[in-house]
C-alpha cells in the first residue's frame, strides 16, 4: 500500500526543527517562512509546548466527552482572556474544515434556514459542506453541490443584500484576511456591512479564523482590527494548537447548543487541550501577538521596496507577495539556492508568508536578502541565523 497524494510534495525530508528552522536527515539548514500552512504559531519544538504534552500524556492522554475533562474548562478560560471573548462558548473539535462544519450547523440551527454566503477567493475546507463554499469548482465533488451555496464577489455588500433579500440565508461566512486566496484584507466598511445585514435580514456572521487567527494577523484574531464588529460565530484551527490536531467554534451567547446538537470523540480531547494552553501560555509569556505585528510591519516595509514584485498585501505575519515571475520559479529557488520555505497561493504569481510569530528579525532580514538575490538584485550571501 502507498500513501495517498495530497499536494505536490517539496523536495525536502525535515527531520528536526527548533524554531523557525528545520533540518533533513543530511543536516542541510532551512528557515521555515511557511509554518506548514501557518499552523506553527510559537515556533517548532518549543519546551514549554514540549514539555505541556510530555506531563499530560504521562497522566492522561485521551477520553472521550463522555466524562468531565478539566483540562477543557481550563482552556476555554484561557482562551476566553487571550481573545477578548469571554461570553462565547467553545466547541472543540479537530480541525479548520471541522470547525467551519460546524459553525455552519449552529447557524442553521439557529435561524432554521438552509442557504449560506461565501465569497470569491474563500477557502474553507474540503469536506461536504466547507467545500461548497470554497472558491474552487475543481474540489467540489458532484455529491457536494448544493443550490443553497452562494458564492458571492469579496467586497460587495450589494451582491450581499440582493441575495439576502431573495433567499433564505443562514449564515455569511467571511475570512477578513484570505489566506489560501492570496492574502487579500477585507475593508472595515465591507465587514461591518456584513454585521448590520447579517442583523437586518435574521443571518448569522461566521468569522472563519483558522488561519488569521491566534496572533498572526497582530490583533488576537484578525476581525479585530474592525471596531465594532460582533461575529456571531468564529471558527479556529491551525496555529491554536502548534501542530497538535485541534479546532474549535467560538459561539455568541445569543445561540444556544442543545446537547445532541454536536458531538466529537476526539475534539478537546486532553492532549489536544495540553497543547493549545501551551500555545495561549507561549504567546502571552513571549508577547507573540505584538511581536508578529510589529514583525510584519517591518516585512512589509522592506518588501515593497524590491523591483520584480508587483504587489505585497496583508496584516502581520500574514503576507501575500505577488511577483513579476511565476511564484513557482521564485519558490524553488527559494529553497534550493537558499533553503528558504515559502508558501503558494491562488493566481500563479502569489507567494504566501506564514512563518512562526516569533520567527526573528536577522532570520527576516535574511530572506529579504534572498528574496532580492531571486529576484535579480544583487545581494550578499545568505547565512540563516539561529
Amino acid at each position: 500500500m502507498k500513501n495517498f497524494d495530497v499536494y505536490p510534495l517539496l523536495p525536502i525530508t525535515p527531520v528536526r526543527a527548533a524554531g523557525a528552522l528545520l533540518w533533513d536527515a543530511e543536516g542541510q539548514e532551512y528557515l521555515d517562512l511557511y509554518g506548514g500552512h501557518a499552523v506553527i504559531s510559537i515556533g517548532h519544538s518549543h519546551p514549554h509546548y514540549v514539555a505541556r504534552i510530555q506531563e499530560q500524556v504521562a497522566a492522561l492522554g485521551f477520553y472521550s466527552n463522555s466524562v468531565h475533562i478539566p483540562i477543557q474548562e481550563a482552556y476555554a478560560a484561557a482562551l476566553g482572556r487571550a481573545s477578548g471573548l469571554e461570553d462565547y462558548a467553545l466547541f472543540l473539535c479537530n480541525s479548520g474544515a471541522e470547525a467551519n462544519e460546524n459553525a455552519l450547523k449552529l447557524a442553521s440551527f439557529a435561524t432554521g434556514k438552509a442557504g449560506h454566503i461565501a465569497f470569491t477567493g474563500g477557502f474553507h475546507g474540503r469536506t461536504a459542506g466547507a467545500v461548497v463554499l470554497t472558491d474552487n469548482p475543481g474540489i467540489i465533488a458532484p455529491s457536494n453541490q448544493r443550490a443553497d451555496a452562494h458564492i458571492l464577489p469579496y467586497g460587495d455588500l450589494e451582491a450581499v443584500e440582493r441575495c439576502l433579500q431573495t433567499e433564505s440565508i443562514a449564515s455569511i461566512l467571511i475570512e477578513a484576511i484570505q489566506g489560501v486566496g492570496g492574502i487579500h484584507v477585507a475593508s472595515d466598511a465591507f465587514l461591518l456591512g456584513l454585521g448590520r445585514l447579517a442583523k437586518t435580514y435574521g443571518a448569522k456572521l461566521i468569522l472563519d479564523e483558522v488561519q488569521a487567527g491566534f496572533g498572526r494577523s497582530g490583533k488576537f484574531f484578525a476581525y479585530q482590527w474592525v471596531e465594532g464588529l460582533e461575529p456571531d460565530l468564529v471558527s479556529i484551527a491551525k496555529g491554536m494548537g502548534n501542530g497538535f490536531p485541534i479546532g474549535g467554534v467560538l459561539v455568541h451567547p445569543d445561540i444556544q447548543a442543545k446537547h445532541g446538537m454536536l458531538g466529537t470523540t476526539f475534539g478537546g480531547n486532553h492532549l489536544a487541550c495540553a497543547a493549545g494552553l501551551a500555545v495561549l501560555e507561549v504567546m502571552e509569556e513571549e508577547k507573540l501577538v505584538a511581536q508578529a505585528q510589529s514583525s510584519g510591519d517591518y516585512l512589509l516595509e522592506a518588501l515593497s521596496g524590491i523591483p520584480g514584485i508587483q504587489e505585497v498585501r496583508g496584516r502581520g505575519l500574514m503576507i501575500g507577495i505577488d511577483c513579476e515571475q511565476e511564484a513557482s520559479k521564485v519558490r524553488s529557488e527559494l529553497i534550493h539556492k537558499h533553503r528558504i520555505f515559502t508558501g503558494s497561493a491562488k493566481g500563479k504569481f502569489t507567494i504566501r508568508l506564514l512563518p512562526p510569530l516569533n520567527i526573528k528579525i536577522n532570520q527576516l532580514s535574511s530572506f529579504i536578502e534572498a528574496f532580492r538575490n531571486v529576484l535579480g538584485e544583487p545581494a550578499a550571501e545568505m547565512v540563516i541565523s539561529k
